[in-house]
């Protein structure tokens, strides 16, 4: 069974930066996807940051240039660097990941920007 195991989030003053890593393990394929999704209260879960094989990278329009994810060369670990925090991303982050799409989710990490 795949299991997502998330780090960090936390409290952050707006203009701050926060990081959140993510790793897989428990797979008995190739983990080619990984990154995060997040969900407001009231709100659709929507995306954030996706990794996938092939350092190909996708984000939400309105982080880019704010965010960087990165994979590590080794073992299946991705982490997010957030940067200029706003208070309307104060959101629950949950980490995807599987074969070729994000089938499998962590538990979800808090992220809170006080305006």
């Amino acid at each position: 069974q795949v299991q997502l195991t998330e780090s960090g989030g936390g409290l952050v003053q707006a203009g701050g930066s926060l990081q959140l890593a993510c790793a897989a393990s428990g797979s008995p394929f190739p983990i080619n996807a990984m990154g995060w999704y997040r969900q407001a209260p009231g709100q659709k879960r929507d995306l954030v940051a996706v990794w996938r094989s092939g350092d190909i990278k996708t984000y939400k329009d309105v982080v880019k240039g704010r965010f960087t994810i990165s994979r590590e060369i080794t073992g299946n670990r991705v982490t997010v660097e957030m940067n200029n925090l706003k208070p309307e991303e104060t959101a629950d982050y949950f980490c995807g990941g599987g074969q070729s799409e994000l089938e499998y989710w962590g538990r979800g990490n808090l992220v809170t920007v006080p305006s």
